[in-house]
């Protein structure tokens, strides 16, 4: 069943508050970790470890709904030469087609998507293959307004919304798990991947080369990729062997 694919995208993750690289633990801005001043030098390091996507969040943007960290953004996408995804405060049509115009390969859109699934429809269905919805869930319920509300939405339930909607990907983060490095939820991202036609992006705790091993051996059921950050920068994960790993066969 595996042996075609064409492996899964490791996507090394530059989250920005106060234009510094910083890693949350479960999305708390108060529990925050600065691991360099210099997101465009952080951007060339992954690329010379042979990244080839970037995932980007204004964790600033999430909050206010607006961007807040857009020159450190654009400084990323200048020094980067592969595929930027952009997520954090994503919320009309106007913000959509400023990133999307300034380079971002791909937009992800969260709360809008919850509260106004027919907006993000419409901006993936004229933006085909641009528009990432993330589910973002703790305990299996999706949490919004940057991770900071539960809603009464299990997770599976909206990412069947956006069926045959246009979306490229669902993104899928266990808040629970996110910069704890306890090792991803590859149970909860396989079943959502298997409940939808929408390839499925793993977030959220990512520990070692075990849990990309365990992701990658999914990606013929739909796992597109996955997002990795405190393991990186703790040095837990080296980040060439996971995109080793990544590209094996099933």
């Amino acid at each position: 069943m595996g042996v075609n694919r064409t492996g899964m995208i490791v996507f090394p993750a530059i989250d920005l508050k106060a234009g510094q690289v910083v890693r949350l633990a479960e999305g708390d801005m108060d529990r925050a970790t600065i691991y360099g001043d210099d997101p465009a030098a952080q951007a060339r390091a992954f690329a010379a470890a042979g990244a080839t996507h970037l995932h980007v969040v204004d964790l600033d943007g999430s909050f206010a709904g607006r961007a807040e960290n857009r020159g450190a953004v654009e400084a990323i996408l200048a020094a980067f030469p592969g595929r930027v995804q952009l997520g954090g405060g994503i919320r009309d049509a106007d913000a959509v087609a400023g990133w999307l115009e300034v380079g971002v390969a791909r937009v992800v859109m969260g709360t809008a998507a919850l509260t106004d699934p027919f907006f993000v429809k419409g901006m993936a269905a004229a933006n085909p293959g641009r528009i990432v919805v993330a589910v973002d869930a703790r305990d299996g319920m999706v949490a919004t307004q940057g991770w900071s509300a539960l809603s009464d939405v299990p997770a599976t339930d909206m990412a069947r919304r956006f069926e045959d909607a246009g979306v490229a990907a669902l993104l899928f983060t266990d808040i629970g798990r996110d910069g704890l490095l306890k090792g991803c939820n590859v149970e909860a991202t396989v079943d959502l991947a298997r409940a939808v036609s929408i390839p499925v992006i793993a977030s959220g705790g990512v520990a070692s080369i075990a849990d990309i091993h365990a992701l990658a051996a999914h990606a013929a059921e739909g796992i597109e990729g996955v997002i990795t950050g405190r393991a990186l920068y703790d040095g837990r994960l080296d980040l060439a062997e996971a995109l080793m790993v990544a590209q094996e066969p099933a």
